[in-house]
């Protein structure tokens, strides 16, 4: 079988528009929105502790609030109380948690940049400033050792901004 020969010109064309079809794709590989969380509450009991009901249900409440803003990923440090905050919402959108190393924040933030649609990161009280700074945002005020309601969401601009908006997950620390 023999094959239809294609003209230079023709082809250049029809390359030409493929490019200009999928490149600006390309440029748009940030995700939308990046949520960013603390852990829900936790016990006061050993090195790796586990969430307390109150920090079980503040994960279902996140899980909740965040089910319909088109998630596409899901990020947890690789601590207990991180990935049972982060496991109802990855339980209601099929989607499994990704752990991250921590004490590597640029990482993360590489591959959160590298990825399309919404994306949650659930870190620490201590990690998350950092986190939000590296991905353009504003942090904020330091979190406090019993804040554990506060919820970033970071919006991607098509000027290249980050808008910073601070959320509250339910219920709110008194």
């Amino acid at each position: 079988m023999r094959l239809p020969s294609i003209r230079p010109a023709r082809l250049m064309r029809n390359l030409s528009l493929a490019l200009a079809v999928l490149l600006p794709g390309v440029a748009l590989a940030e995700p939308s929105m990046i949520y960013l969380v603390r852990h829900g509450e936790k016990a006061n009991a050993g090195k790796d502790p586990a969430l307390t009901p109150q920090g079980q249900l503040r994960a279902q409440y996140i899980a909740t609030t965040l089910q319909r803003v088109g998630i596409q990923a899901i990020f947890s440090s690789a601590t207990t109380r991180t990935l049972q905050t982060a496991q109802p919402l990855a339980d209601k959108l099929g989607l499994k948690v990704e752990q991250y190393d921590a004490a590597a924040p640029a990482a993360l933030v590489g591959k959160v940049k590298s990825l399309r649609g919404a994306v949650l990161v659930v870190g620490h009280s201590n990690t998350l400033p950092e986190l939000v700074r590296l991905f353009g945002g504003a942090p904020g005020e330091e979190i406090g050792d019993e804040e554990y309601d506060r919820l970033y969401q970071l919006i991607n601009g098509a000027d290249g901004k980050v808008t910073t908006v601070l959320l509250t997950s339910l219920p709110a620390t008194p």
